[in-house]
């Protein structure tokens, strides 16, 4: 027990606060959370203002006296643009394969790991490997593989599989499978890790329940498994879409967008105008528009998968 002072009143329990205190108390918080908004502000709500005014500009380094106030120029320019409509139908393509695929092998895989065997410890560790790879490393692997000399191909013709000298890289749609294997490889193993992570978090209590009830293998995927890794599934499936709408490193390094522009992603296209044609102005204006796009997805995509979930427990 606290011993009090000879003549020291004593403390009132509940007594006002000061002024002072008061005030301090009310900017607390805002002094808490000031560092992470002058950190959006630097490096998310700068760039994209930065981005906004140039898409309003011709820009071009190189030909700087034809720089200059454009209005609207860059997007009229932008709508009747072939390859920029090109670019973004393959971009959908691209990002509908690749989740789905992407998906479906990360969930088998996660559900296969999570069961217990022997030597379960190493099959994890070579299924998350890839994903630690770097976009640029897993292209260099993969040309390797699709080399017509040495890679892969020459094995294939020996056994009477397509002819030696030839790279699926070099037609049109062979080399968009070809991109989507590549990109499979480093891609299945995120959704392995985040089904995993949620498959061990579901009772065991359940599927002994259901077997209980009779249940087979399919009806306790369907009626557990599924429905307890919808959130999971939501936030993977979000995630790879935007990532994989984004994607410029594997495609860049892999095809270059081609042959021709055959798998010319927005996003590569963009890189093409303002990195390699110093168009700034107009790749400025592209860039917005795949933020848009991508905005109007996300918020689309959350509000429908959270449809009817409001009212359940």
């Amino acid at each position: 027990m606290a011993v009090l002072e000879a003549g020291a009143p004593p403390a009132r329990i509940g007594a006002p606060r000061g002024p002072r205190r008061r005030r301090r108390d009310r900017w607390t918080p805002y002094a808490l959370i000031a560092p992470t908004v002058v950190a959006l502000g630097v490096f998310l709500i700068y760039p994209i203002g930065n981005v906004v005014y140039f898409s309003l500009y011709h820009y071009n380094v190189t030909k700087p006296w034809t720089n200059g106030f454009a209005g609207l120029d860059n997007y009229r320019q932008m709508s009747a643009d072939p390859l920029f409509w090109n670019s973004l139908v393959f971009t959908s393509k691209w990002v509908v394969v690749e989740v789905v695929l992407q998906l479906i092998f990360g969930l088998a895989l996660a559900i296969v790991i999570n069961e217990s065997f022997v030597g379960r410890a190493l099959a994890r560790a070579l299924v998350f490997s890839p994903w630690a790879v770097s976009g640029v490393l897993t292209t260099t692997i993969w040309l390797l593989i699709y080399n017509p000399t040495t890679g892969f191909g020459r094995y294939l013709a020996d056994f009477g599989i397509g002819s030696y000298g030839t790279s699926p890289l070099i037609a049109s749609n062979s080399a968009f499978w070809a991109a989507v294997l590549a990109e499979l490889w480093r891609g299945v193993p995120f959704f392995a890790i985040l089904i995993l992570a949620d498959l061990q978090s579901i009772s065991g209590d359940l599927y002994e329940s259901a077997e209980v009830d009779g249940a087979g293998r399919i009806r306790k995927f369907w009626s557990i498994t599924l429905p307890h890794l919808r959130n999971a599934i939501i936030l993977s499936t979000l995630l790879r879409a935007v990532w994989e709408f984004n994607n410029v490193d594997l495609l860049y390094t892999l095809t270059g967008g081609g042959p021709g522009h055959a798998t010319m992603t927005l996003p590569l296209y963009v890189a093409r105008m303002a990195v390699d044609a110093k168009e700034f102005g107009y790749g400025s204006a592209l860039t917005m528009s795949a933020f848009v796009i991508l905005a109007v997805f996300s918020i689309t995509y959350l509000w429908v998968s959270r449809m009817g979930q409001e009212d359940k427990p």
